[in-house]
């Protein structure tokens, strides 16, 4: 294995019952270490099929998926300490509190009583969410339950970070909070693979994007060559909508 690659796919596919088309068809990349990699695309484009394979939730159909040179379907024990998770769908127990769902997380990970205990309250300022630890989760604002959801990502210090739509229906400065502390991880040296539909913010924070539509890439590049590339397109936003039609999606 290339020792700077800590993604390797090839020729991946998945399809569902019931569904006449693949979700995703015949992917291939790699992705580098220590990158913010943004996976775009619309609505029902494979996203987040092509994320939960690449954290070893459900195999392809065909194709290999490599994480630190492990492959998912026989290496898996070996990949889950390496990686975190932090899905769409918010991942806690509502009727308990924030501090008792990282506790619960944490133990989960593996991540010893003490150092479980620093890195709780260590996060729990950084997002500015001590005040609120004590409250159940049910009572949070959405961007309360997201930085708690990110949170819960993180306490094991994985080297890959998964990220699904992590700003999603949350206010301006839950988002901006979210984004900078991000920021600050991939900073110091981990590897964060990222959807969102917030162009723009993708475009700010990833070093390396691919666009992705009905289950194939159809762009792969950092974001100022993507704008650049494209005639009359100002942003990615612009290349975005020329790439994939401004058609609705549902």
């Amino acid at each position: 294995m290339d020792s700077t690659k800590i993604i390797e796919v090839e020729l991946i596919s998945k399809s569902f019952a019931g569904k006449e088309t693949p979700a995703v068809k015949n992917l291939s990349f790699t992705i580098k270490k220590n990158e913010a990699f943004g996976l775009l695309g619309p609505n029902g484009a494979g996203k987040t099929t092509t994320i939960s394979m690449l954290c070893g939730l459900f195999n392809p159909n065909s194709g290999s998926v490599k994480v630190n040179g492990f492959d998912l379907r026989t290496d898996l024990d070996k990949v889950k300490h390496q990686i975190g998770v932090v899905p769409q769908d918010i991942a806690l127990y509502p009727t308990l509190t924030g501090r008792e769902n990282l506790e619960f997380y944490g133990a989960m990970y593996g991540v010893p009583k003490q150092k479980l205990k620093l890195e709780i309250e260590h996060w729990l300022n950084k997002l500015e969410m001590a005040v609120s630890a004590n409250k159940r989760v049910e009572t949070y604002s959405g961007g309360m339950k997201r930085r708690i959801n990110l949170i819960a990502g993180i306490l094991h210090k994985p080297e890959l970070l998964f990220l699904d739509e992590p700003t999603v229906g949350v206010d301006v400065q839950s988002r901006a909070a979210i984004m900078s502390h991000l920021k600050d991880l991939n900073d110091a040296g981990m590897t964060i693979i990222y959807t969102s539909h917030h162009l723009e913010e993708a475009e700010k924070f990833c070093s390396d994007v691919a666009i992705i539509d009905a289950g194939e890439i159809i762009a792969r590049g950092k974001p100022t060559d993507l704008v650049t590339s494209h005639e009359g397109c100002r942003d990615l936003e612009d290349v975005f909508l020329k790439l994939t039609n401004v058609k609705m999606r549902d």
